[in-house]
């Protein structure tokens, strides 16, 4: 299987498919684009039969770097944006778990926000050591609608889950595979993505029905948890993406102050 993408590089090779982030002078971030563009690359996939597996990586410092402060202004003051923006959120959490073949994905940096939940959302996580995991949605006056409610409490347990998600501070790698949010954990970037071609290239070589049907159960799991939370929780982030206080939270971390909240 080959696409040609923007944002994305993606091919085939020996029943894995590698997806790659590819935008590393924009740390990665998931604006419009990149949204639009990994779905219909999962979408592919899932819809692949020669596919047993998948590995995501990313090229640059950072995994991603999360959400688009252009496009976050876009939406507060736009309301169709606003939408547009909220189906995305869904189009990928639903590609994530309808997901047929096993996921591992590779973070070699920081992964912030949406590029925090994306990872979570599969079935391997391989980081390096000087990672960052972080999910500062509430940091930045939104709520953490597009995914992190369901995949957190799966990887790290609700209280974990809870108390980071309610304060968005950063977890270093070591922190996060002792948590649960990371798998596989390697002493430096370039054994990342190493180290998740070859779990990926494992589970393509084990018996294919078995895989399929084990990845189908377990993800069966997650997407009656995503059917109890989801759309709740996008429905409020939906609120929070219209709110003065986003406005304050951007212009604050780019002034690099304390926010000053209205609740509005």
């Amino acid at each position: 299987m080959t696409a040609e993408y923007e944002s994305l590089v993606v091919f085939e090779k020996d029943a894995v498919v590698e997806i790659r982030l590819n935008r590393p002078e924009l740390l990665n971030r998931f604006d419009a684009q990149l949204e639009t563009e990994l779905v219909a690359a999962l979408r592919t996939v899932a819809a692949d039969p020669a596919a047993r597996a998948v590995v995501l990586l990313a090229e640059g410092r950072a995994f991603s770097a999360g959400g688009d402060f252009g496009l976050m202004r876009q939406a507060n003051s736009d309301a169709a944006v606003r939408r547009a923006a909220l189906q995305r959120a869904r189009d990928l959490l639903n590609a994530l778990c309808h997901l047929p073949q096993p996921l591992v994905t590779g973070v070699q940096g920081a992964a912030i926000g949406l590029g925090a939940t994306v990872p979570l959302g599969g079935d391997a996580v391989v980081a390096s050591r000087n990672a960052v995991i972080a999910d500062p949605h509430v940091a930045m006056a939104l709520v953490a609608g597009d995914g992190g409610t369901v995949f957190w409490p799966q990887s790290a347990g609700m209280l974990r889950a809870r108390r980071y998600l309610l304060t968005g501070d950063p977890l270093d790698a070591a922190t996060a595979y002792e948590f649960g949010l990371v798998t596989d954990l390697v002493d430096d970037p370039g054994q990342v993505a190493p180290r998740a071609r070859e779990i990926a290239a494992k589970i393509a070589s084990l018996p294919p029905l078995a895989v399929q049907g084990t990845k189908a159960a377990l993800t069966q799991l997650t997407r009656q948890r995503a059917g109890e939370v989801a759309e709740t929780a996008l429905l409020a982030e939906g609120d929070t993406l219209a709110s003065a206080d986003l406005i304050e939270a951007i212009a604050a971390f780019k002034d690099k102050r304390p926010g000053s909240y209205t609740g509005r």
